[in-house]
């Protein structure tokens, strides 16, 4: 959205507008939707105004999240079906509780024997129809809670494994104990899981250590606007219903 020379649209915020918005790194999906609800109520003088998003990202991660305003909420449940692709780093040689760097390591493995040809045999295990179970810090609900509440608690839940999809999963950088990759999956995978278990195959252990959502469905980060730029928009930019509103 931002250095391009495409005219600015002029969004109908009530009647309904997608935006698409490149989430900070430790911002909820949750907050970002806050931040533009608050926005768009200050700009328009209302009271209420419907946002939501169409797939969570987790606090650490950073990119793509789809939102609708207005109407367009009802479109929230078909984009929640659309494929994600991702680019991430895992560390290996340990692991976390939450699967990725927002907890402390809790067992350390070997790394010695991990070779490329392991390495490639690890990530053909992970592509096409496979089984992955969510991890304990995770908004899945088990009793009416969300599991990441219980396991704060240092409850341990058996949560059933789930079938997803991997529709690509590459290997871009290896600098042990860094492996970078690239990934492009069904709607529900959880990364942090991939990265979990491909730390398992490796005969070691793994954890998240960065990731971003470059894509969701046919939408791409690179049409996104920066949460500072979309609140400077709504703010000031050309808006259907804030000339009336600012009489």
């Amino acid at each position: 959205m931002e250095g391009d020379d495409q005219p600015v649209p002029r969004y109908d915020f009530k009647t309904g507008a997608t935006l698409l918005v490149d989430k900070p790194q430790g911002w909820t999906s949750f907050d970002v939707v806050n931040k533009v609800r608050y926005k768009i109520k200050h700009r328009l003088k209302v009271k209420k105004i419907k946002v939501g998003h169409s797939g969570t990202l987790d606090p650490m991660a950073t990119g793509l999240l789809v939102l609708c305003t207005g109407k367009f909420t009802k479109k929230l449940n078909d984009l929640q079906g659309l494929s994600k692709s991702y680019i991430g780093t895992m560390f290996v040689g340990a692991t976390t509780p939450s699967y990725d760097a927002e907890s402390e390591v809790q067992e350390r493995f070997p790394t010695e024997h991990i070779t490329p040809e392991l390495i490639e045999q690890a990530r053909q295990q992970f592509t096409g129809k496979i089984q992955q179970v969510p991890p304990m810090f995770s908004a899945i609900k088990v009793d009416g809670q969300p599991l990441y509440k219980k396991a704060r608690k240092g409850e341990v839940i058996e949560v059933e494994p789930r079938d997803v999809e991997i529709f690509s999963f590459k290997i871009t950088r290896v600098e042990l104990p860094e492996i970078g990759f690239e990934v492009s999956c069904s709607k529900g995978t959880y990364i942090r899981s991939l990265a979990h278990d491909f730390g398992i195959a490796l005969q070691s252990g793994a954890y998240l250590t960065a990731l971003r959502r470059t894509k969701v469905g046919d939408f791409d980060i690179k049409n996104a606007w920066s949460l500072d730029n979309l609140v400077e928009f709504i703010e000031n930019g050309p808006v259907v219903g804030a000339e009336k509103a600012a009489e």
